[in-house]
Parts: C-alpha cells; sequence; structure tokens
C-alpha cells in the first residue's frame, strides 16, 4: 500500500512540475522560490505537501491568466507570504506533531497525578 501511495505521490508532483512550467518565466521563478522554501518550512508529509503545492499552482495560473504581477501575488514580503500561505496547512508539520505529543505528556502526567 505505501507503495502505491510513494507512487501516487511521484505522478501528482510531476503534474505539478509540468504545470508550473508551463507558467511565464517570472511567474515559475517565483513559484519555484517559494515551493524550495515550502519544502523545507511546509507541511511533512508528501500528499499534504503536494495539496500545498498543487493550491500554489493554480494561484499563479490564475494570476497569470489574469496578468496580475508577482509583486501582487506576494506583495513587498515574499517571506510573509509564505508563512501565511504554509500556515492555512498546518496538519502534518512536524511542529503540529509535536505540540500535539507534549500537549497529551502533559495531559497524562495531570492524569497520573490524580491518581497518586
Amino acid at each position: 500500500m505505501w507503495i502505491n501511495r510513494m507512487v501516487d505521490e511521484k505522478r501528482r508532483y510531476r503534474q505539478y512540475k509540468a504545470r508550473t512550467g508551463r507558467l511565464p518565466a517570472s511567474y515559475r521563478t517565483a513559484i519555484e522560490a517559494l515551493e524550495r522554501y515550502l519544502m523545507y518550512f511546509g507541511p511533512g508529509k508528501g500528499s499534504e505537501l503536494l495539496v500545498m503545492l498543487t493550491d500554489l499552482a493554480e494561484l499563479f495560473e490564475e494570476s497569470a491568466a489574469n496578468g496580475t504581477p508577482v509583486r501582487a501575488i506576494v506583495g513587498d514580503d515574499p517571506v510573509e507570504f509564505a508563512e501565511a500561505f504554509r500556515r492555512n496547512y498546518p496538519v502534518g508539520q512536524w511542529i503540529v506533531r509535536e505540540r500535539d505529543r507534549l500537549t497529551a505528556a502533559i495531559d497524562r502526567s495531570a492524569r497520573e497525578e490524580h491518581r497518586s
């Protein structure tokens, strides 16, 4: 089953790369930079990352079709844009998992305290 998922993710990633490869050069440069950033700081799992990247591709495709300049998409602070965009996809991020793990451990600790 995991092999099927891996093959599917690879196929979806190739589709994403084909879509972004068809963007005008300035949009392609911007989305490649955002992709690199989001791969480091975005959702940890492949399928969650692919959902985010696919949504980013749609945003850039629509913007290119409407003639919206790259700066109008990302604003003056590309890092803030990337962070705001990333915050829309919190599931699966390692930090979210670690926060959940910390909360669960403290909850267990509190329950054990009441039993003692």
